[in-house]
């Protein structure tokens, strides 16, 4: 395993992770959660990313009690949340990110994974109802409280981003260090253009997700959506509609080749071309159950073998449909 400098701070992670969306708390109970993370770990991950909504903050509480099972020294482990949608109906913790809501949904983060601190704290989607400076004070107050050790932000527009980490150089206050992004062969504008500017002017590092387009980049949906996909988990169900889309599964078919000549299935593929971006400091993966933690992080050996000729073939493979 590769470790990478989290943009321009000093931390390093693995540049192959595991998230916990989708899986921890609807098809990952406590027992495969930890085996999972034990999986992982022994790969050589180090950062295993959640957010309080994820199962509506079952799946925080599976991955501290499983960590907390495994007795991993805390130096040993970069471990996330991210705060936005909230898990209450109340009008001041449901899709904001004021500062009443953001001082309890940490401290109910911080109870259910078992832990004095969150290594990294994203602000789940931007907040068009909450000014911008009074998040930054509050993800400022959040690290001075010794909570969290860096804030960043998901899904927010470059000029977002770029405001808040103005109005917080400005008041000498913790900057927004890193970004989550979706970022795919299907989905590549964002990372590859808007955010562009971003990475030389402030170091802006990326703990993206998706990269396998929710499964779609594996080829296991060419005939059909298995029963045990995550487009099969209940609430979860829009996935499907996206997975089954013919054009993109042809696009997809054209992967295979690609992958034979390299000795690697499509799923390591698209992850390994992932890892050819180098602004990108990790690569989120999901898995319920330890076998595919195993087969997605042979994918860091597949990396090294993307040839830029490989790479535009790759590319070209899916080009119709990236956006």
């Amino acid at each position: 395993m590769n470790y990478r400098r989290l943009g321009r701070s000093g931390l390093k992670v693995s540049e192959l992770s595991l998230g916990s969306w989708v899986t921890f708390g609807t098809q990952v109970d406590e027992k495969l959660g930890r085996e999972c993370l034990a999986a992982a770990k022994d790969g050589g991950v180090n950062f295993f990313d959640n957010a309080e909504v994820y199962a509506r903050g079952d799946s925080e509480t599976i991955m501290g009690a499983a960590i907390k099972a495994l007795k991993w020294p805390r130096l040993d482990y970069v471990i996330s949340t991210k705060f936005f949608w909230g898990i209450t109906e109340s009008p001041n913790a449901k899709n904001t990110l004021n500062r009443k809501y953001l001082r309890q949904a940490i401290e109910g983060s911080l109870k259910r994974l078992q832990l004095e601190y969150v290594d990294l704290v994203f602000c789940h989607r931007p907040d068009p109802e909450t000014p911008i400076e009074e998040t930054v004070w509050a993800m400022h107050d959040m690290i001075e409280r010794g909570q969290a050790l860096y804030w960043g932000t998901s899904e927010w527009p470059a000029q977002s981003i770029q405001a808040a980490h103005d109005f917080a150089r400005r008041f000498h206050l913790h900057t927004p260090v890193m970004e989550q992004p979706q970022y795919n062969l299907f989905h590549r504008t964002r990372v590859e253009q808007e955010y562009a500017p971003l990475y030389d002017a402030f170091g802006l590092g990326l703990t993206t997700w998706s990269p396998l387009a929710s499964g779609l980049l594996t080829g296991k949906y060419r005939d059909g959506v298995p029963t045990d996909s995550r487009a099969k988990v209940k609430g979860y169900s829009w996935l499907e509609e996206q997975v089954r889309d013919p054009a993109k599964l042809a696009s997809v078919a054209q992967l295979g080749p690609i992958a034979d000549e390299l000795g690697c299935t499509p799923a390591q593929l698209a992850l390994a071309w992932c890892l050819t971006n180098p602004q990108v400091s990790t690569v989120i993966t999901g898995a319920s159950r330890p076998s595919q933690i195993i087969e997605n992080l042979k994918a860091a050996d597949v990396a090294a073998r993307i040839t830029p000729a490989i790479k535009a073939r790759i590319e070209s493979a899916t080009a119709a449909f990236a956006a």
